[in-house]
């Protein structure tokens, strides 16, 4: 990555992997993908969300992979993925499978989490054969499932259609960002995140976001502002846990409460007060805890219960 990408140094500077591989999706789409962690520990999944990039989850990579194995991706377009023709939710979801298919073993399970448009990767790939192999439980942070330009508070109007044609053309704008200047730095933090993001949090966040290209953020827009996925909600049968923060102008935290309502599974809602869209930045220890938590949990126990199970068919043999 080039030093403009991410932070060169701190806790939000992105480890180096235990390796780095090439998922091919179904359209022929390339994603970057790095593996951390010990090979034979129980295994997660990251999906970063829109113009971010594996760099956003340097803090959970760093604590997580001591004991995980953790596999982050960048969305196509983001990062070190090359640009793709297809942008829609189901490209987001060939996307997922393919890098579930890529990095797990036949029937291995992991906790997959998934932070805005991550979160939304995985509502669509909800009725995916790859999915349903290998996801033992979810976290969606800091997500949402449909109307997200009607709901967001990132314009301080009063809801309506004034709100809505206006943050239609902020959030779709096809401006060049420019620079990572401390203008740029406080229009971020005001529109992403809490208004106790410290400086290094904002500059983390900064130089993710300012390194997407603005074709890739453009055409991305385009897939958030006319998203559908509810119906990805209620199918999403696997144990879910929901992260928000409750100062989210983004995805606010009416969308979280909509989740925890319609899912079939839901195991808890962490809502962090003063949170600000990026919590995997602004709450590192609170997310990595909440996957940690999930993958005690359920992964754990998916893994020893298909060794269980293949004991009892080599016994039966």
């Amino acid at each position: 990555m080039s030093r403009l990408m991410h932070v060169a140094a701190g806790p939000y500077a992105p480890p180096v992997p235990a390796r780095e591989l090439t998922a091919t999706s179904a359209d022929g789409s390339r994603l970057h993908v790095e593996v951390h962690g010990p090979e034979d520990a129980p295994a997660v999944v990251l999906a970063h969300g829109w113009c971010c990039s594996t760099a956003f989850w340097a803090a959970q990579i760093r604590d997580l992979s001591v004991d995980h194995r953790v596999i982050a991706y960048d969305q196509r377009g983001h990062g070190r993925s090359p640009v793709a023709v297809a942008h829609s939710t189901d490209a987001l979801a060939d996307d997922l499978e393919a890098v579930l298919e890529e990095t797990l073993a036949p029937g291995e399970k992991a906790v997959v989490a998934g932070h805005s448009m991550g979160g939304m990767a995985v509502l669509a790939a909800v009725g995916r054969a790859g999915f349903r192999e290998h996801a033992a439980a979810v976290l969606l942070c800091s997500t949402g499932s449909s109307r997200l330009v009607d709901e967001s508070l990132v314009v301080p109007l009063r809801a309506g259609r004034m709100r809505t044609r206006l943050t239609r053309k902020i959030l779709g704008t096809r401006a060049p960002l420019g620079p990572v200047t401390p203008t740029a730095r406080r229009i971020l933090k005001y529109g992403t995140m809490g208004p106790g993001s410290t400086p290094h949090m904002v500059e983390a966040c900064a130089r993710i976001v300012h390194a997407c290209p603005r074709a890739v953020r453009y055409a991305w827009s385009r897939v958030l502002d006319s998203l559908d996925l509810d119906g990805g909600v209620r199918e999403l049968a696997v144990p879910t846990a929901v992260v928000v923060g409750t100062a989210d102008r983004m995805t606010p935290p009416v969308h979280a409460r909509a989740l925890v309502a319609a899912l079939p599974n839901c195991v808890g809602i962490t809502e962090l007060p003063g949170l600000g869209h990026m919590t995997p930045v602004e709450a590192p220890e609170s997310v990595s805890a909440r996957i940690r938590e999930l993958a005690a949990t359920y992964v754990q126990f998916s893994q020893s219960d298909q060794s269980d199970q293949g004991d009892q068919v080599k016994e039966g043999a």
